[in-house]
């Protein structure tokens, strides 16, 4: 009986190892898989299964030599990382939010290390990030973020750089769209809160003896928690919104 010997195609192999990098990479940058909650061996698991699934429709041309390999790993891990930056920009909108409700509405004072997140957050913007990362899983609306990256393979093939003028132009986009999403979530609320204060402050002026600045953190709390409440309604619909955006985005960047 002779020696067993196996027999690899070169192409496939290396196209499952690229795209598993990429894939990584991504899921290490881009919520909800960024968020400490998720062990790292499920990442690992997860990048794995997803590059076995897309590798029959990559083209890949064996490497002539190691350092040519190594160079087209660092370059997919670079690709991978940028589209997982651009999908933390679209989706920090949901912090923003909390964090401008928490400015507004006087709950800045009570800002406190989240170790899940490794930022500083106030009780709101904690909450609405929570939440959507939550909501990411519950609605499988990052299938559709994983759904775009798949689709990345078809815009920026395995061994092409991507244009640096094209990743710009979508991270302008998406911190634009992070902006105007964030505003259309706590606007309103903080709209309320600074006329509240011109309530008071008239009030005050006019009849200086009621000391209304008394009642202005009461007030103020009242008004955040009713119409916070009111706005946290509306998230999953925000979630689902931003969800196609990151998908378009990852998948929009061009070679």
């Amino acid at each position: 009986m002779g020696p067993l010997s196996l027999t690899f195609a070169g192409g496939a192999l290396e196209a499952t190892l690229l795209a598993s990098v990429r894939f990584a990479a991504f899921l290490v940058l881009a919520p909800p898989f960024s968020h400490r909650g998720v062990p790292a061996p499920v990442k690992v698991a997860l990048a794995l299964g997803l590059a076995l699934a897309v590798a029959p429709n990559l083209d890949a041309e064996p490497a002539s030599n190691v350092a040519v390999f190594l160079g087209a790993l660092a370059l997919q891990a670079l690709v991978g990382a940028a589209l997982g930056v651009l999908v933390a920009v679209v989706f920090a909108a949901v912090q923003a939010a909390g964090s401008l409700i928490d400015l507004f509405g006087g709950f800045q004072l009570a800002t406190a290390f989240d170790p899940m997140s490794l930022t500083s957050n106030a009780p709101f913007g904690r909450l609405y990030q929570t939440a959507a990362v939550t909501l990411l899983f519950v609605t499988d609306a990052y299938q559709v973020v994983l759904a775009g990256l798949v689709r990345s393979f078809q815009a920026v093939p395995l061994g092409v750089v991507p244009s640096t003028a094209s990743i710009a132009e979508t991270v302008t986009g998406a911190v634009v769209q992070m902006f105007v999403a964030a505003l259309q979530v706590a606007g309103p609320l903080a709209v309320v809160l600074f006329l509240a204060d011109v309530g008071l402050g008239l009030l005050t002026r006019v009849a200086p003896a009621l000391n209304a600045f008394a009642l202005g953190f009461p007030l103020k709390i009242l008004l955040t928690l009713v119409l916070a409440g009111l706005a946290f309604v509306a998230l999953p619909g925000v979630i689902d919104a931003l969800a196609d955006d990151a998908g378009r985005a990852v998948s929009g960047v061009r070679p």
